[in-house]
């Protein structure tokens, strides 16, 4: 198998290959005295709204896109993980958000109010009626902590209640792993979709291989309270995690939802999703993960979203399934798959070539095939790397057996994700592997 090296080259070549146009480098300015008429705006600032904007800044032209986004902060939340588990730092995962707006991009400093897709309009908080010939949401999730009872409470309050999900929260993870002596800890998974649906486990994983190596593994009962039916969604990568759960010692219930903490008491209440009995355990340190939604602001607007909230797209073309001009991305929309940053990189591929047909007045003809990924971090040093499409089969990059944990995958996920991320995703660079994983299966096939 080629270095980790090779491999960065190969996929730097891949990328230039993938655009079909002159990779350029973007000066990082970016104007607050936006004007209220575009021909595209993207709601939102995270990985899906930056990867658009970054495709398009050069082709529509100076003053032709808006981002709207009030957070002055961008954060790689994959890397959420490797903080909470000691492995990098917060300031790592951090970047302001002017310093990754490509030049000639608008950045209007603020949150959407109102959407008015009939009359191709938004309406930001402070009033501001911002116009568009085309609009891609990209808004990411919303984090319901409120929706435990007591969780907020227990996150400010308790130290030894923590969250990677918040960076906030985040930075409490690995001090309470340091400062766990013994007892139970307890990490959770909630009954609603989540961004990354095996960030619950990897963490897990890495505490147990901390209290391991700080000599407190005996001392520790580790609990894992799951609402889904099975470990993961893809039965291969799931048989394999279970193994990975039991040769640990870690006690798995399924189908069991957070419902309540009660700090004072070290307390967390569970409910039995399949008969409503109560499970209540105690804890000396508490992994939770809030429930989460598509953002309120665009659950309000029936005609955006399907019935079950989230923004209601064509899961092929990424189009809106009722306004031709709207896109979206990411973890605010009803995609049938796994709400990843590897998804967006597809997705952004899919919505780019579907776009720039309709800017030059011809056909769509690319489409998703529901690539995800999910870099499953089973110790230090080791990861399964999950990899599946719409179908829930594996979708697998390198042809070798991914449910296997191995630590050339571990290097992927800790030390090369993250370049890739900054210098490719964010930038408008990189569209997923599907060519890489095309050359790679060809050789060996030879």
């Amino acid at each position: 198998m080629a270095s980790l090296k090779n491999l960065v080259k190969l996929q730097s070549r891949l990328c230039l290959r993938d655009t079909s146009k002159v990779i350029c480098s973007f000066s990082t300015s970016a104007r607050d005295d936006a004007k209220k008429d575009y021909k595209l705006v993207v709601i939102g600032g995270g990985t899906g709204g930056f990867a658009v904007t970054s495709k398009f800044a050069k082709k529509l032209g100076k003053g032709q896109i808006a981002v709207v986004e009030p957070n002055e902060e961008h954060y790689y939340q994959s890397m959420f993980t490797l903080v909470g588990g000691g492995l990098k730092t917060l300031e790592q995962a951090h970047r302001p958000t002017g310093s990754l707006l490509p030049d000639g991009v608008d950045w209007i400093k603020d949150s959407v109010a109102e959407f008015d897709a009939q009359n191709n309009f938004i309406v930001t908080q402070k009033g501001d009626k911002v116009r568009y010939d085309f609009l891609v949401i990209a808004m990411g999730i919303q984090l319901n902590y409120e929706k435990i009872k007591g969780a907020l409470d227990a996150l400010k309050h308790d130290p030894m209640v923590c969250s990677n999900y918040r960076p906030p929260f985040v930075s409490k993870t690995f001090e309470a792993i340091k400062n766990f002596k013994e007892g139970n800890a307890i990490f959770t998974l909630p009954n609603t979709p989540i961004k990354c649906a095996g960030a619950p486990q990897k963490i897990m994983y890495l505490a147990d291989y901390h209290f391991r190596a700080m000599g407190k593994r005996h001392n520790a009962n580790i609990y894992y309270r799951t609402s889904l039916p099975f470990m993961f969604t893809v039965k291969k990568y799931a048989d394999a995690l279970f193994e990975v759960a039991k040769n640990r010692g870690i006690d798995v219930a399924f189908r069991r939802c957070l419902i309540e903490v009660k700090h004072e008491s070290k307390e967390a209440i569970f409910e039995d999703l399949e008969n409503g009995n109560i499970e209540t355990l105690k804890y000396a340190m508490l992994h939770l993960v809030p429930p989460m939604s598509c953002p309120d602001v665009l659950t309000k607007h029936k005609d955006i979203v399907d019935e079950t909230g989230w923004v209601d797209v064509n899961k092929d073309t990424l189009q809106h399934k009722k306004y031709p001009n709207i896109f979206a991305l990411g973890d605010c929309t009803n995609l049938p798959t796994s709400k990843t940053a590897a998804a967006v990189s597809s997705q952004s591929r899919v919505l780019q070539r579907n776009l720039n047909a309709l800017l030059d007045g011809k056909p769509m003809k690319a489409v998703y095939d529901g690539y995800t990924s999910c870099p499953l971090i089973t110790t230090k040093g080791k990861v399964i790397m999950a990899e599946f499409g719409f179908d829930q089969e594996p979708l697998e990059t390198f042809p070798i057996n991914q449910a296997k944990e191995r630590r050339f995958m571990y290097h992927l996920k800790k030390d090369f994700m993250p370049h890739l991320y900054w210098k490719g995703l964010v930038k408008g660079h990189w569209n997923g592997p599907k060519y890489l994983r095309r050359i790679l299966h060809l050789g060996m096939s030879k």
